[in-house]
């Protein structure tokens, strides 16, 4: 069999040190900043700006709204160049005319010629609720991928998959945390996918290293992890190059609303290429995965 490929294991050792070492910086910012959680999750109020005075500015509405002690404000465009998206912490709750003295706070800062089109709030219940539901639904996902892999490959190839999708999340998060990015529902969303991705990139390598296994049975695990990647890598860079486009197409121009969304998705596009190679197939390699170790599970399985 000849092989003329790159050689990705040269660096294999390099590029673990690297991972790790961002794992632990990003577990610490999570563990010591935490995380921006957004009105979804802290609970607040939401409305939906549009400006009929094309005179109004994003920073004139923020500065108004900063002056009306609502605790942290977020104003964002999106949709249309004069519609508005504002949250803040405080809620309505003990104020029946909450919003009516907000607009004529506005009023007297920028005048008339605005129009609330939406206005919800979310009470301290609905959001630890939503924040609970979220961290339920990436740990079920996170498990029902563990127990695939581990029925579809053996215990070797599930430990290799579950370290690279816990790498690409953790990581994730860690920028969100590090740059104070917000974390809303869209996020979790985010994230949920970011492990579909990771995996299927990563069942695709593993598919063709445990087919080779079976065919080579003279080339050591280094050398043959090498090879499958080098295999699959058109497949790899086509898909995440097509994915990627697509993501920083909405990054661009799907507006303020859908940037958070598409970062993450981004960021987990690189993280989940790089851990199917780095992160994955090193476990293999450490763990000294040959052919003997499949036809073995093999057998425990039909006993």
């Amino acid at each position: 069999m000849e092989i003329n490929q790159i050689n990705f294991n040269k660096y294999t050792k390099a590029f673990n040190i690297f991972s790790i070492s961002l794992v632990i910086f990003s577990i610490i910012l999570l563990l010591f900043k935490g995380l921006n959680y957004g009105v979804d999750f802290k609970g607040g109020t939401l409305i939906e700006l549009r400006a009929t005075d094309k005179q109004i500015t994003i920073s004139q509405l923020r500065q108004s709204f900063l002056n009306m002690d609502l605790g942290d404000i977020s104003v964002k465009e999106f949709g249309k160049n004069n519609d508005f998206l504002i949250k803040f912490e405080k809620k309505d709750n003990d104020n029946s005319n909450f919003i009516g003295e907000i607009k004529e706070s506005l009023t007297k800062s920028i005048g008339s010629g605005f129009n609330f089109r939406r206005v919800e709030n979310v009470g301290p219940k609905v959001s630890a609720e939503l924040l609970r539901s979220g961290i339920i639904a990436i740990g079920l996902s996170l498990a029902a991928m563990l127990f695939y892999i581990w029925i579809r490959f053996e215990w070797q190839f599930s430990l290799g998959a579950i370290l690279a999708l816990f790498h690409d999340v953790i990581l994730t998060l860690g920028i969100f945390s590090l740059f104070s990015l917000e974390i809303n529902l869209s996020i979790v969303a985010a994230v949920l996918t970011i492990v579909g991705y990771s995996m299927n990139d990563t069942v695709v390598i593993f598919d063709r290293v445990r087919e080779n296994l079976n065919k080579f049975s003279d080339i050591k695990i280094f050398d043959l992890t090498n090879i499958s990647i080098n295999e699959t890598l058109s497949r790899t860079i086509i898909t995440s190059i097509t994915t990627l486009l697509a993501l920083v197409s909405i990054y661009i121009f799907g507006g303020e609303i859908l940037k958070g969304f598409s970062l993450a998705m981004i960021l987990g596009v690189i993280f989940g290429t790089y851990s199917s190679i780095y992160i994955a197939n090193p476990i293999l390699i450490l763990l000294n995965v040959s052919q003997k170790t499949i036809l073995k599970d093999q057998e425990d399985d039909k006993a």
